[in-house]
């Protein structure tokens, strides 16, 4: 399955916090065979969430947004989901129950908010304090805590969706190559192979290997990368180019 990441706050993208979502939802997508297509910063304002949302609502994406979902004025990630559905925000009894079970009298009036979700959305457990996110048409409401986001998507992911072949990644280093000579090896690995994704990126030097270079990576699932690999090993040969894994 393919995922839209959304990170919203003010705060990362103001840089008073570091976003440390991006890597994490990496880590949990591939293994289960998912890849992560896009992703976006967005800012905690109606507006601009509700346009978001818009658009992968009419995509039919699936989105892991986190952030936004808390009780203080500057929240409005669940609203804004509500608004671009055209849907209303409505109380969730069972959500509810689960602020008053560990506040009691303290979840008014202010923190039962959080328990305000699109019509018709479904809870998505929090094990750290109970306080659940929601998903709804395949986007899933998750708080920015990384502590509680993570365990949350990974409950998405093994309970809502079937794993996928998880994919496998190869690189290639071709000392002393210019992108602009070999372009045409490029395009013809690309049409042989439309189901590998390929990346190419030069370099004038790093830790890897000193001098100019090209880095040519295969993504994809295992047996078409290997004959990706070694149809571009052959093309670079060929042409007396000699890639380094």
């Amino acid at each position: 399955m393919e995922f839209q990441l959304f990170i919203v706050g003010d705060e990362i993208l103001e840089g008073r916090r570091q976003d440390k979502h991006f890597s994490a939802v990496l880590e949990r997508l591939g293994p289960r065979g998912h890849r992560l297509t896009g992703a976006h910063y967005l800012p905690d304002d109606p507006e601009a969430l509700t346009a978001a949302f818009c658009k992968t609502l009419a995509d039919g994406a699936h989105v892991i947004s986190c952030g936004g979902i808390g009780a203080t004025p500057d929240d409005h990630t669940r609203q804004a989901l509500a608004s671009a559905a055209n849907v209303a925000l409505e109380l969730n009894d069972d959500a509810a129950r689960l602020i008053v079970e560990r506040h009691g009298d303290a979840a008014h009036p202010h923190r039962i908010r959080m328990a305000e979700f699109p019509l018709g959305a479904h809870l998505i457990p929090n094990p750290v304090n109970q306080v659940a996110g929601c998903s709804f048409r395949h986007h899933y409401l998750l708080p920015g805590f990384p502590e509680m986001a993570w365990p949350m998507l990974e409950w998405v992911l093994d309970t809502q969706y079937t794993p996928g072949e998880a994919g496998v990644r190869r690189s290639l280093l071709v000392p002393d190559a210019r992108e602009g000579d070999l372009i045409e090896e490029m395009e013809r690995l690309v049409a042989r192979y439309p189901d590998v994704r390929f990346s190419c990126l030069p370099s004038f030097g790093n830790a890897r290997h000193a001098g100019p270079h090209l880095e040519f990576t295969l993504t994809g699932i295992q047996p078409e990368v290997d004959a990706a690999y070694d149809y571009l090993c052959r093309a670079l040969l060929a042409r007396d180019y000699r890639p380094e894994t």
